[in-house]
């Protein structure tokens, strides 16, 4: 945790910021080592960064004194990212890496080779994804969260979605066997899609392809998808 993420219900009238959820508690007490005295940074959920100097540190609750937070957040990677729906652990690591690097609109996709129980896990409750992106903003020291969009049906994303989506985005699939490698030192607004495991079925490429995206690869080997999605977007941006 580089960064303690404040939520708006953390802050009183006064400036003061009160804090007693276990897991933030035990963080500043085991991983910082921090008391009363000490000055750390600091975040509100969709604002600015600054400092705040811990006046407060009990099992029970941390109580700090924000000073002026006028440092912005990094910026966002110009980006939306849709991802096949991974396996539910792959799908919280992934998460966190993605929120961690700067992506902030996300649509979770389903196709022909993700297993339709995916879309049952409690990793898709909205409180665990919430968890998950935390995680991810306070690992890059950002305030931002990402919007998070779940499309259940590929043909309805076809048709639905994508030609909004690719209106003002070059659209770029990541799939092997693909003739163009990756590109790199990317500076426009692109949409990214990445397969599951297994990788987009020749029906699901074909069609991606005629919609107006850009088939590319990132070499012979095959990555896990949480792999090749940080490779990806380190490569990209």
């Amino acid at each position: 945790m580089n960064l303690i993420l404040l939520n708006p219900d953390d802050l009183t009238d006064s400036g003061n910021v009160f804090i007693t959820d276990p897991r933030r508690l035990t963080h500043l007490r085991d991983i910082h080592r921090a008391t009363p005295g000490d000055l750390l940074t600091v975040g509100i959920q969709g604002g600015a960064m600054g400092k705040a100097l811990l006046t407060e540190l009990t099992a029970e609750r941390a109580q700090f004194k924000l000073e002026p937070l006028n440092e912005p957040p990094p910026p966002a990677l110009p980006v939306h990212l849709v991802l096949a729906l991974p396996r539910p652990r792959m799908l919280a690591r992934t998460l966190e890496h993605v929120t961690a690097l700067g992506v902030k609109e996300i649509t979770l996709l389903h196709t022909k080779r993700v297993e339709k129980s995916y879309w049952q896990s409690p990793e898709l409750r909205e409180d665990k994804i919430h968890q998950h992106l935390v995680l991810g903003l306070e690992q890059a020291r950002d305030t931002q969260l990402p919007n998070i969009t779940l499309s259940k049906g590929f043909r309805p994303f076809l048709e639905e979605q994508l030609p909004d989506l690719l209106s003002q985005r070059r659209g770029l699939v990541a799939h092997p066997g693909m003739p163009n490698a990756c590109p790199r030192d990317v500076k426009t607004p692109t949409l990214l899609l990445v397969g599951p495991e297994g990788g987009f079925i020749a029906w699901e490429i074909e069609q991606l392809l005629m919609a107006g995206c850009e088939g590319m690869h990132l070499g012979p080997r095959i990555l896990r998808v949480e792999t090749a999605v940080t490779a990806l977007l380190s490569r990209l941006f």
